[in-house]
């Protein structure tokens, strides 16, 4: 039976147990497709692209560049992918089961109606894509953003993957919405794989009508920027594009389909592979195919493993394993919630993907489920880091048809690892919340114990540890808990309160060479004040449905500094509790 991982009282036994608790060329469809066709007519398989003739990679850009601040030179390439990688050799563009190939060639459907630049994001303009913010307002970004047109050198891509959903094998899946552009190679010399969001269907949209809405693009583009801003491994959000077409969603799926506008987010990451990636090759039995993905992602995506050793598939999965778990103990120490762990949405390269139905945990509860349409409570917050270790289990097996024996032993010790893995950087980072420094005695007792009373209390979980952070240890103390400190006043009703802030003044005291205002100094830097709670993402949704962004212009300036008090950050009551409107406010899963 799996061990229970997750929050304090979900841990193994053999653990102390804790009580429950590019400068954008801009081209036309027609005109790469005209230059596909040749390429594509009577080939099975591989797509070979001659090299660029520069002296430069595909997309380099000099360190010492200014950000452009036009559309004319910057490019994308797809040269990487398709020189390894095979693609479906049907070029025409309906769904249908794909077999023998990575990618499919798809076009983005542009909209049929006017198209608003609801948001972007600076910093990814200028760090990672080396363009000027002013580049934004020009048409030919709204056009390129929004699928319309393509740059030059790009040749758009969905991936072929598959997955377990909700425990169950789910087949065929793939970017039923989503098309790579390419890959960008900046003057830092970093590639990122550039993929629109709600852009059109594809081979692999199923039943779907491959758009995106508002409501769930907003959400992501906001969450996508948080998580960067938390510390959290994330893929980042370059914009946010709005349409007037009519997209229909059955937003809770309860039969009652309304009308809402589609709208498409410009997403960057290092790689979009997950490790259904791996799996639907597994599954179909095409080994050789994974072999050849296996091999790339290893010499693209992890310099430290060696692509020519026997042994490099077990050092992949050393790596996985390890950057898995501490990606969820960093979801768990901001009370992040995914909402749809699928193997699907589980990236190889420990980033997080996919925003759908996720959440921002308010009062600490490990049952807290974000997505409504998960009846099981399969995904609660408490139940992540099980969930973490299901679906590496799963990729083992994926890796299981290219081990030898030995491999696959020294694979399963190493999964058995992941425990402890998880168990060290989530005490660690709850004791950064805490502001505690060295090893003591009863430290995850002390952190259980607090836990506890919060969850008795139904206290906040982001605002009890800022107040922590905040608050005095005279004020501690003598329980003097200033009235603005709403949620530690209210984990302070509990009996068992004054028992808990002994011990932790107790244990503060054993820091060494520590003052209290450089604990709370340090303690302010891990504990945010701002995340994206469901309520706050709920108003920025409407006032954008009005086609009034501001708000979710001003959420994005505040979550860029989830640390800092701001003032309109605080008039807007960012920090309070939430309104009485939004208590029963519930996360929809259709998007």
């Amino acid at each position: 039976m799996a061990p229970r991982l997750g929050f304090p009282g979900r841990c193994l036994t053999r653990r102390p147990r804790f009580p429950r608790l590019l400068l954008w060329g801009v081209t036309c469809h027609a005109v790469v497709r005209g230059l596909l066709q040749s390429v594509l007519e009577g080939r099975a398989g591989l797509v070979l692209l001659s090299r660029n003739e520069s002296s430069h990679d595909p997309g380099y850009c000099e360190t010492g560049a200014k950000s452009a601040l036009a559309l004319d030179f910057w490019t994308l390439s797809s040269e990487d992918l398709l020189a390894v990688l095979p693609v479906d050799p049907v070029k025409e563009n309906y769904v249908r089961k794909v077999k023998n190939c990575i990618f499919s060639i798809a076009f983005p459907t542009p909209f049929k109606s006017r198209v608003r630049l609801v948001a972007v994001s600076k910093k990814v303009l200028e760090d990672i894509l080396d363009l000027d913010l002013s580049v934004s307002e020009r048409d030919e970004f709204i056009q390129l953003v929004s699928g319309e047109k393509i740059p030059f050198g790009s040749i758009p891509l969905a991936h072929r993957y598959g997955g377990h959903q909700f425990g169950i094998w789910a087949d065929q899946l793939g970017d039923g919405r989503a098309h790579l552009l390419g890959i960008y190679l900046n003057r830092r010399g970093e590639k990122w794989e550039l993929q629109l969001k709600g852009s059109g269907k594809t081979p692999y949209s199923r039943n779907g009508d491959g758009r995106a809405v508002l409501r769930s693009s907003v959400r992501e583009f906001l969450c996508s920027e948080a998580m960067h801003y938390l510390g959290i491994p994330t893929s980042r959000a370059a914009s946010l594009v709005v349409s007037d077409d009519d997209v229909w969603r059955d937003q809770f799926y309860n039969g009652n389909i309304t009308k809402e506008r589609g709208a498409v987010v410009l997403r960057a990451a290092k790689s979009w592979f997950r490790i259904g990636s791996l799996e639907i090759l597994a599954h179909h039995g095409e080994l050789d195919l994974l072999r050849t993905l296996l091999d790339f992602i290893i010499r693209e995506y992890f310099p430290s493993v060696n692509v020519k050793e026997p042994n490099r598939y077990v050092d992949f999965f050393s790596i996985v394993v390890s950057e898995t778990a501490q990606l969820i103990a960093l979801w768990m120490s901001v009370g992040f919630a995914h909402g749809v762990c699928n193997t699907d949405n589980f990236s190889l390269l420990s980033i997080t993907i996919d925003y759908g139905p996720f959440g921002f945990m308010e009062a600490y509860n490990p049952d807290f489920v974000p997505n409504t349409s998960d009846d099981e409570r399969r995904y609660r917050i408490g139940n992540q880091a099980n969930i973490g270790m299901f679906n590496l289990n799963k990729l083992l097996q994926a890796l299981n048809p290219l081990l030898d024996l030995k491999q696959k032993q020294l694979a399963v010790q190493i999964l058995g690892t992941y425990p402890d893995v998880y168990y060290t950087r989530f005490r660690n980072l709850f004791k950064a919340k805490l502001g505690l420094l060295g090893e003591r005695q009863g430290d995850d007792d002390l952190i259980a114990f607090l836990l506890h009373l919060m969850g008795e209390t139904q206290a906040d979980f982001t605002m009890t540890f800022r107040e922590l952070s905040e608050i005095t240890q005279r004020q501690l103390l003598e329980l003097s808990i200033p009235q603005q400190f709403w949620a530690l006043k209210t984990v302070s009703q509990h009996r068992l309160f004054p028992v808990w802030v002994s011990q932790y003044l107790l244990r503060l005291k054993s820091n060494m060479n520590d003052t209290d205002s450089e604990r709370r100094r340090r303690m302010t830097t891990v504990n945010p004040r701002y995340v994206l709670r469901n309520w706050m993402a709920e108003a920025a949704v409407r006032r954008a449905e009005r086609s009034d962004f501001s708000e979710v212009r001003l959420l994005q300036q505040v979550l860029q500094r989830p640390f800092q008090t701001q003032s309109t950050a605080e008039k807007a009551g960012y920090s309070s509790p939430a309104p009485s409107w939004a208590k029963d406010l519930r996360v929809s899963c259709s998007s």
